[in-house]
């Protein structure tokens, strides 16, 4: 899919390949009845790597880059992220609040020429459940990332045996790439 026609997409589903040393997610368009439809992005991450790097490419042959998100120092567990395109020109940052994440999870977007969007898991008997016990990290989970009171996309971990997530974006402006970044990074990144 082209970056035009992806930029088009307001429904995503990113749904996380179980392997053994590698994070690996697929990120399909919907269909306008609501199935997955064509892949829009694959994801890798290596598990366990001094300083966190994930690689968007095309689909899964991993033969175009798509994006990709590094983090800005070695195993900074509040660290900052850049999102970067296929040429590696920056498209956006993202980082967790740990000051504001005590009880609700909390991360900050920013894409160039836009407020910073703010993160923020919906449910706070959800959140803190997941927060207090190990064994509920299956809960499903929403954050919303909004600019202001408007709310420019959303992130719906779904219920099952592997990690499923329904991604809705209503805002127009926003870089679908460094939105689907932030999806992988919820699922990567979250439980630190």
């Amino acid at each position: 899919m082209d970056i035009a026609t992806l930029q088009g997409q307001t429904r995503l589903y990113l749904r996380q390949k179980i392997t053994m040393m590698v994070n690996r997610y697929v990120v399909h368009a919907a269909n306008p009845d609501g199935s997955e439809g064509e892949v829009v992005a694959f994801a890798e991450q290596k598990r366990m790597a001094l300083k966190e790097q994930v690689t968007l490419y095309t689909d899964e042959s991993r033969q175009t880059e798509l994006a990709g998100f590094k983090a800005r120092k070695v195993l900074d567990l509040a660290g900052e992220y850049d999102v970067v395109d296929d040429t590696g020109h920056p498209i956006g940052t993202f980082r967790k609040d740990f000051g504001r994440s005590l009880l609700r999870s909390t991360w900050h977007l920013q894409q160039p020429g836009l407020p910073t969007l703010t993160g923020q898991e919906r449910q706070l008997a959800v959140a803190l459940l997941r927060r207090f016990s190990d064994s509920l990290q299956w809960l499903p989970y929403h954050f919303d990332f909004s600019i202001g009171a408007s709310i420019a996309f959303s992130v719906d971990r779904r219920w099952g045996l592997r990690d499923r997530y329904a991604i809705e974006i209503r805002d127009p402006r926003l870089d679908r790439r460094l939105v689907i970044a932030m999806a992988v990074a919820l699922d990567a990144l979250q439980a630190r």
